[in-house]
């Protein structure tokens, strides 16, 4: 079929998709640009769903990518309540809910993923939550009323904001996670350490190495109950308990999917003319490197920038040293580069009861860090341990763990 004038066209409407819509009409691109999506609203960032919306300081418009108003200035066809119901990659077309077939020249598919379900909690009560959308983060501020009694399921870093949140809005909170530290997955132990003491000075009831027996109640839960026999009454369940990604469109396309969309280095899928970016995207760091997925502000934002440039013939490889944060009551943690399971090569304190962690290879070269401390005060430091990675250089460990030394004096050296 010939796609010579078809459009290019992005499957998921979110912070990836959204961000490589906008670099596509950046970059000069004046074809016809399809944009579709689940949700009504405009594409949008999502940390601050666990945050700021939660707490009632920024709304909608204050992390939307852009407004309606200038997606139709930048004649970018949104479209919204018809989803891609099937994809056929020989033909370079695909099918809509409505049953319409559309054919592209080239598709982005950033398709994020959804909340994971936790199959001993029943969908149809009214007072379990999920926190992964604008409306669901607007009904989880409408619960979160002062006395509420909340528990909260997962101990990762939606469970642990919106305890953070929840506490802060007078919300009685208890947080259980089945595994024996918070954000086992992606945290060293002395952050999960740090973040367990400072919730439970807030008052959060933390339970590690929970499991869950049942809910009782009918239309509502009432109660929690743990498998040692413990109930928790409660008007209100949260469950954080991570994402699924939505790769089911693809496989149904037989385009290859693992833990994700799997992509080569210029974020190419296995089909002809379709490219992945964000959370739904599978790819490797470098060459020798683990395929993984990246559910980061930062991925979504810098692949879909990539994405879009490789859309319009770009053949440069996704190069991008990966990077975290996350707000805790008035702490900051901050990670850049890979960090791995194993203890940390140096530690440096700072001021006002922080750290630094640092993660070297054999070569001694720096490969990540992790920053802990009050308010922003890490984001200096981690800015310069980015740049300390990018050059594949050694770095002495000494220097790195002595607070006299600084940052700065090891990238002139």
């Amino acid at each position: 079929m010939n796609s010579a004038n078809a459009p290019l066209v992005i499957v998921g409407a979110g912070h990836a998709g959204g961000r490589a819509a906008l670099t596509l009409r950046a970059e000069g691109y004046s074809g016809r640009l399809i944009l579709i999506g689940d949700e009504s609203h405009p594409p949008y960032e999502r940390p601050p769903l666990s945050k700021g919306l939660l707490q009632g300081t920024v709304d909608l418009a204050g992390y939307s990518l852009c407004d309606s108003t200038r997606l139709a200035e930048l004649e970018i066809e949104h479209l919204a309540g018809n989803p891609v119901k099937s994809l056929d990659p020989q033909q370079h077309r695909l099918q809509l809910a409505d049953g319409s077939w559309l054919t592209y020249a080239r598709l982005l598919l950033a398709t994020g993923g959804r909340s994971r379900r936790l199959s001993s909690v029943p969908e149809h009560l009214g007072n379990v939550l999920y926190l992964r959308t604008h409306d669901e983060a607007l009904a989880l501020r409408a619960s979160l009323r002062p006395g509420a009694r909340l528990v909260i399921i997962g101990g990762g870093f939606i469970g642990l904001e919106v305890a953070a949140t929840a506490r802060a809005l007078g919300c009685s909170v208890t947080l259980l996670e089945a595994g024996p530290r918070l954000a086992g997955r992606v945290l060293p132990e002395q952050l999960s350490s740090v973040l367990l003491e400072l919730h439970r000075s807030q008052g959060v009831d933390v339970r590690l190495n929970v499991v869950i027996e049942a809910v009782q109640g009918n239309a509502c839960v009432e109660a929690v109950q743990l498998v040692d026999g413990q109930l928790l009454p409660c008007d209100l369940v949260v469950v954080g308990i991570g994402m699924q990604p939505n790769i089911e469109l693809a496989a149904a396309a037989g385009i290859e999917v693992r833990q994700g969309i799997r992509v080569d280095a210029q974020l190419r899928t296995s089909a002809p003319d379709i490219f992945a970016a964000g959370d739904v995207c599978e790819f490797q760091l470098h060459p020798q490197g683990d395929f993984q997925r990246q559910e980061t502000w930062r991925n979504a934002e810098t692949q879909g920038h990539h994405a879009a440039l490789n859309l319009l013939g770009g053949e440069q490889p996704f190069e991008v040293i990966p990077g975290f944060w996350s707000d805790q009551y008035d702490w900051g943690l901050q990670i850049v580069g890979v960090i791995s399971n194993a203890e940390p090569t140096a530690i440096r304190t700072t001021q006002g009861g922080g750290f630094l962690l640092f993660y070297l290879d054999a070569q001694q070269r720096l490969q990540g860090a992790c920053g802990w401390g009050q308010g922003n005060s890490v984001a200096k430091d981690i800015k310069l341990c980015e740049r300390l990675i990018a050059p594949h250089n050694s770095v002495s460990v000494d220097a790195l763990a002595d607070a006299g030394v600084p940052l700065k004096q090891l990238l002139r050296s």
